[in-house]
C-alpha cells in the first residue's frame, strides 16, 4: 500500500493500523536544534484521546507518545533538540477488542472503506478497518505537534461549528469556551444544546456528523505558490485527506456563489503603512498566496458508519446480508476531528514555510 507520506519538504508518514500493536509516524525534514520533548506533543494528543465523555468512543488509549529517533540531548542543548533527522513518534495501541469485529470479518460495512480496500489489495483488516480506521489519526496529532515547533507565533486553533443541522450563533464566538465544553464549541449556549441532541442520537444507536473550522493567525503574507502549490489546494487535500470528510470550504467557500462581486471582493485600504482587508472572504488566501489575514478552513464530516441500526450490505462472496456494527463508537465522529484539523493545518503550513524560505529566502 503506497501514499503513506504527506508534505514535499516537511513530510510525514504514518504507520500502523487500529488493532496493531502500535500506531505512530515518521517526520522527516524538521529543522534541527528546535526544542522537542514528549510533553510538548502530549497535550496535543490528549485532545484527541478517546473515551473522555460519553460523547465519544469508549475505547480507552492513553495514547502515550514515545520519541524514538530524530532528538539529541547534551549539556549545551538545555534538554532534547531535534537533529535534523527523521523524527520517530509511537503510540501503543492497548485497547483494542478485536472480537467485537468478528461477526462482520465476511461483511462489507455499509459507508466504511471494506468493499474498496477489498477490491483494490485482495485482502483487508476487519478489525476496525485497520489503516482506513479514524485511530490512524492520532499519528498526524503528534506529526502535528512537531509542525507547530517549525512555525512559532502562528496561533492554530479548531472549533464545532454545526452538530447534524444545528450551528452555532456566530456572536456568541468565544474561544475561551472551546476548552470548556467536551464539543470544542466556541458558543457556550449551543454547545448545552449539543448535550440533549447528542445524547438522544447515542441513546438510539445512531449518529450524526458535523462541520469543523481551523483558523491559523499570524501567517505572513508570502506563503504558498502559484498553480500547482496553492496553499489553499493544499489545506483542501490535507483536509480531505481526513478519514470521514467529505466537503471542504475556505473563506465564504461555497457561500461566496451567492454574492454578488462587490460583496465577496475583500476590500483593501492602508493602514499605519501597511494594508489592511475590510473582509475576509478569501479566507486569507489570493492565488493560492497567504494574504496576511486569518487563514480559514472549513470540513464536513460525514455521521459515524459504525451504528447499531442494521443496513443492507453483502458478504465478500456476494451474497446479501444485514449488518449492524457492535463495538465502541463515537456517535459524532467530528468532535475527535477537531484536534485532527489543526494538526494537518500546521503540517501544511510547516512545509509551506519551508518552501518558501527555500524559494525567496
Amino acid at each position: 500500500m503506497s501514499h503513506n507520506t504527506f508534505g514535499h519538504l516537511f513530510r510525514v508518514t504514518t504507520f500502523g493500523e487500529s488493532h496493531g500493536p502500535a500506531i505512530g509516524a515518521i517526520v522527516d525534514g524538521c529543522p534541527p536544534g528546535l526544542p522537542l520533548s514528549e510533553a510538548d506533543i502530549q497535550g496535543f494528543l490528549d485532545k484527541r484521546r478517546p473515551g473522555q465523555s460519553r460523547f465519544t468512543t469508549q475505547r480507552q488509549e492513553p495514547d502515550a507518545v514515545k520519541i524514538l529517533s530524530g532528538v539529541f540531548e547534551d549539556d549545551r542543548s538545555n534538554g532534547q533538540r531535534t537533529t535534523g533527522t527523521p523524527i520517530m513518534l509511537m503510540i501503543e495501541n492497548v485497547d483494542q477488542r478485536s472480537k467485537d469485529y468478528s461477526e462482520i470479518r465476511d461483511k462489507y460495512r455499509p459507508g466504511h472503506a471494506d468493499l474498496t480496500y477489498d477490491a483494490k489489495y485482495g485482502i483487508r483488516d476487519y478489525r476496525g478497518g485497520g489503516r482506513s480506521s479514524a485511530r490512524e489519526t492520532a499519528s498526524r496529532v503528534a506529526a502535528g505537534a512537531v509542525a507547530r515547533k517549525v512555525i512559532p507565533g502562528i496561533t492554530i486553533r479548531g472549533a464545532l461549528v454545526q452538530m447534524g443541522p444545528h450551528r452555532i450563533d456566530r456572536k456568541n464566538w468565544d474561544w475561551s469556551e472551546v476548552d470548556r465544553n467536551p464539543f470544542f464549541c466556541p458558543d457556550a449556549a449551543a454547545a448545552r444544546m449539543w448535550e440533549d441532541y447528542l445524547d438522544g442520537v447515542r441513546k438510539s444507536g445512531s449518529s450524526i456528523g458535523a462541520v469543523i473550522e481551523v483558523t491559523a493567525s499570524g501567517v505572513p503574507v508570502g506563503w504558498g505558490a502559484p498553480i500547482y502549490g496553492k496553499l489553499d489546494s493544499e489545506l483542501a487535500s490535507a483536509m480531505m485527506s481526513i478519514n470521514a470528510v467529505k466537503g471542504v470550504e475556505i473563506g465564504a467557500g461555497f457561500a461566496a456563489a451567492a454574492l454578488s462581486g462587490e460583496d465577496n471582493a475583500d476590500q483593501i485600504r492602508m493602514r499605519h503603512g501597511k494594508a489592511e482587508f475590510l473582509s475576509n472572504n478569501a479566507g486569507g488566501i489570493l492565488g493560492g498566496i497567504s494574504t496576511g489575514q486569518d487563514i480559514v478552513v472549513r470540513f464536513a464530516v460525514k455521521p459515524t458508519s459504525s451504528i447499531l441500526t442494521p443496513r443492507q450490505s453483502i458478504t465478500r462472496s456476494g451474497e446479501e446480508a444485514d449488518v449492524f456494527t457492535k463495538g465502541r463508537h463515537d456517535p459524532c465522529v467530528g468532535i475527535r476531528a477537531v484536534p485532527v484539523g489543526e494538526a494537518m493545518m500546521a503540517i501544511v503550513l510547516a512545509d509551506q514555510f519551508l518552501r518558501h524560505r527555500g524559494q525567496v529566502g
